[in-house]
C-alpha cells in the first residue's frame, strides 16, 4: 500500500520561524463534504490537496476529487481519528500543511501540538486557544474577564451530583447540565427539577467520558427558549480580527442545528453591531487567529450571554460566504501561511438573506431514524442564487459510520421573502432517491407562519410537532408509470 510505503520514508522537516512560505500542498483531514470543499478552495487557490480514507470511504466523493488520496485503514471512524498517523502522512506526501475541517480531530488541540512538532502549518488557532476555548470552564472565565456576559453557572468542575444540586438550588431552575469539554451538541441535558438533575448528572458524566473522553461537568442557568446567534470571526497574526456578521441558529432539533440563517431576520441593526462587536472584543481576549465563531443566546428579554467559542470552520459558513462574499477557507489558508488579513472591518459588508439546509439522511416522520444506504438517484438543483455543498451522487452508498449529514443546500436572496421562495424552489428541484431525507421536512418549514414572519428560537421544532405530519412524495417517474399503468388499466390495454 503507497501510505505504509510514504510513511516508512525518512522525513526530516525542520519548522522555520522565518517569515511565511508560500503553502503548495495541504493535507485535508476530513471526509465527505468538507472535505470536497477544501478541494475545492485549493484548486483555485494554485494548491495541491491531498485526501485520506478509510476502507468504508474508497469511493467517497472527496477521494476523487482530490490530487491524491491515500488509504488510512480499515476501521471506518478510527483512522480519521489518529492524530500521530495523519500527520505522518502529511510528512510524507510532501505537504506543507494540514487543514482539519469540522468533526473528528479539528477541535482537539494534540493534532495541531502534532503538526507544529513536524513542521506543518495547522490551519486553525493554536493548540493553547483550542484547549482553552474547548474547556468549557477555562471559556466561561476568560469571557468574565474580558467583560463578555456569560449565563450564571459554575465557575468549577462539579465534583458530585450533590455539589451541583446545591449550586442549582442557588441559580434557580431549570438549569443546563453540560460537558466540560463537549461541543456539537451531546454531553448536554436540560435539567427542570432537583429530580431531572439527580437522573441526568450520571448520564452526563457518561456521556462526557464516552464522547470526550474526559468526565467533567458543569452546570450552567438554562435560558428557555432562546435565539441561537453565533458570529463568525477572522483573526490573523498581525493584530487584525474582523467579524463577517452573525448567524441564526434556532432552528435546530435537540441542539443540532437544522437550518442556519445570516444574518439573522430577528435582530436590529443596533443588536448586530454590538454582538459583532462583542464576537471581536472575545476573539481578541484569548489572541485568536484564524477562522472561528462565537455563540451566544438572545433571552426573551433581549440579554446576550456567551454560550462557547468553536475554534474550527462550521458547518453552515457557506451562508456567511453569501451575504459577505468573502471565501472562508481561502481566508483560512492565508492566515495559515503568515499573511494579513484581505479586508478591515469597514471593508466587509453584508447583502441580502442567505439559508443553509442541512440534507440529513434521515426518516422525520420515523423519530428522524437514519436512513443509510444507496442512492439509487440524486439531482442537485441549481439557477440562481443555489449552491450545493455535497459528498453524495447517483449510485453512492452512504456508510452507516458517520454522521448522517450527506448535503447542505444553500440558498441567497435580496430579502427574507425572497430568500424563503428560492429554498422552497431549490428544495423542490433536489430529488434523493434510495434514502430518506429531511427535504420534505424543510418544505413544511418554509411553509409555517411562524418562521416566514421571522419569530422563532430553538424550541420551534419542539413547539411544532405538527410540521412531521407531511405528505409523503412519491419520485415524479413513479407517479408517472403509476398513472400509465391506471390509464391502460382502464383503456382494457
Amino acid at each position: 500500500m503507497l501510505y505504509r510505503f510514504l510513511c516508512q520514508k525518512e522525513a526530516s522537516v525542520a519548522a522555520t520561524t522565518e517569515g511565511p512560505s508560500v503553502i503548495k500542498k495541504i493535507l485535508i483531514a476530513n471526509r465527505g463534504e468538507i472535505a470536497v470543499r477544501i478541494v475545492r478552495a485549493c484548486r483555485e487557490m494554485g494548491i495541491k490537496s491531498v485526501a485520506i480514507y478509510t476502507d468504508a470511504d474508497r469511493h467517497a466523493l472527496h477521494v476523487k476529487k482530490a490530487d491524491e488520496a491515500y488509504n488510512i485503514g480499515s476501521d471506518p471512524v478510527l483512522g480519521y481519528l489518529n492524530a500521530h498517523n495523519i500527520v505522518n502522512l502529511a510528512v510524507a506526501s510532501g505537504c506543507d500543511a494540514l487543514h482539519p475541517g469540522y468533526g473528528f480531530l479539528s477541535e482537539n488541540p494534540v493534532l495541531a501540538e502534532v503538526c507544529a512538532r513536524r513542521g506543518i502549518k495547522f490551519i486553525g488557532p493554536s493548540p493553547k486557544v483550542i484547549a482553552q476555548m474547548g474547556d468549557k470552564i477555562a471559556a466561561r472565565q476568560a469571557m468574565i474577564k474580558a467583560g463578555i456576559p456569560v449565563t450564571p453557572g459554575s465557575d468549577h468542575n462539579l465534583g458530585s451530583a450533590e455539589e451541583a444540586l446545591s449550586l442549582s438550588r442557588d441559580i434557580g431552575f431549570p438549569v443546563m447540565l453540560k460537558a466540560t469539554n463537549g461541543g456539537g451538541g451531546r454531553g448536554i441535558r436540560r435539567c427542570d427539577s432537583e429530580e431531572d438533575l439527580i437522573r441526568n448528572y450520571a448520564r452526563v458524566v457518561s456521556e462526557a467520558s464516552k464522547a470526550f473522553g474526559k468526565p467533567e461537568v458543569f452546570v450552567e442557568k438554562c435560558v428557555v427558549d432562546p435565539k441561537h446567534i453565533e458570529v463568525q470571526i477572522l483573526g490573523d497574526g498581525h493584530g487584525n480580527c474582523v467579524h463577517l456578521y452573525e448567524r441564526d441558529c434556532s432552528i435546530q432539533r435537540r441542539n443540532q442545528k437544522l437550518i442556519e440563517i445570516a444574518p439573522s431576520p430577528q435582530l436590529t441593526e443596533a443588536q448586530r453591531e454590538y454582538i459583532g462587536k462583542l464576537a471581536v472584543r472575545a476573539a481578541r481576549a484569548v489572541g485568536y487567529v484564524n477562522a472561528g465563531t462565537v455563540e451566544f443566546l438572545l433571552d426573551q428579554d433581549n440579554q446576550f450571554y456567551f454560550m462557547e467559542m468553536n475554534t474550527r470552520l462550521q458547518v453552515e459558513h457557506c451562508v456567511t460566504e453569501q451575504i459577505t462574499g468573502i471565501d472562508i477557507v481561502q481566508e483560512q489558508i492565508r492566515v495559515a501561511d503568515g499573511q494579513p488579513l484581505q479586508y478591515s472591518q469597514e471593508e466587509i459588508q453584508h447583502r441580502g438573506y442567505a439559508m443553509e439546509f442541512r440534507i440529513n439522511a434521515e426518516d422525520p416522520r420515523n423519530g428522524f431514524l437514519p436512513s443509510f444506504g444507496r442512492i439509487s438517484r440524486y439531482y442537485a438543483p441549481g439557477g440562481p442564487g443555489v449552491r450545493i455543498d455535497g459528498a453524495i451522487y447517483s449510485g453512492y452508498t452512504i456508510p452507516p459510520y458517520f454522521d448522517s449529514m450527506c448535503a447542505k443546500l444553500n440558498v441567497w436572496a435580496l430579502t427574507w421573502d425572497g430568500v424563503i421562495e428560492r429554498g422552497r424552489r431549490a428544495l423542490d428541484d433536489m430529488a434523493v432517491y434510495g434514502v430518506k431525507t429531511t427535504i420534505p421536512y424543510y418544505h413544511e418549514i418554509l411553509k409555517n407562519p411562524d418562521f416566514r414572519t421571522g419569530r422563532f428560537n430553538t424550541g420551534f421544532v419542539d413547539a411544532h410537532p405538527e410540521l412531521l405530519d407531511y405528505p409523503v412524495r412519491h419520485p415524479r417517474e413513479h407517479m408517472a408509470a403509476v398513472l400509465s399503468a391506471a390509464l391502460a388499466a382502464h383503456l382494457g390495454l
